[in-house]
């Protein structure tokens, strides 16, 4: 479902002459990977990776889904991408949100990986108390697409 969704905010950047950015390629996927596990010693989950093969990061209407850091790519991007590995050095500064990995974030959430559950979640942001839970990344992402055509 989110492939429509994505397919809706492509269509609306044409109208203002904007591009999204295009997936990134098996060499970004494992550069990416290993400077995710060098630096936040992390493993970054496949669904994750899968997403990122198709649209390397996005900006919509408030909504942000992380994508490779732009030093580990081979071209610049077409939109400006919000680094996962960036991002998370901030967000990891609070001790307590070391228990996620930052996938994206919206005006109000936080769109997580808990690390200890292996769950995919929403988190009120500034508080971190959850708002839901997701069966799937996929899942996760949809919900995210669909509040940023709202």
């Amino acid at each position: 479902m989110w492939k429509e969704h994505l397919e809706e905010i492509i269509q609306e950047e044409k109208r203002y002459g904007e591009d999204i950015n295009c997936g990134i390629s098996e060499e970004e996927a494992e550069a990416f990977t290993k400077a995710v596990k060098d630096e936040l010693a992390i493993a970054l989950p496949e669904e994750y990776l899968k997403i990122l093969r198709t649209i390397n990061g996005i900006e919509f209407n408030g909504f942000i889904l992380y994508g490779v850091d732009e030093p580990l790519l081979g071209e610049a991007p077409d939109q400006h991408v919000n680094g996962l590995i960036d991002c998370n050095k901030v967000w990891h500064e609070n001790e307590w949100q070391k228990q996620y990995l930052f996938l994206g974030e919206g005006s109000i959430s936080w769109y997580v990986y808990d690390l200890k559950t292996k769950k995919y979640c929403e988190l009120d942001n500034p508080s971190g108390e959850l708002s839901e839970e997701f069966d799937d990344l996929e899942q996760m992402f949809d919900k995210m697409l669909a509040d940023a055509l709202m």
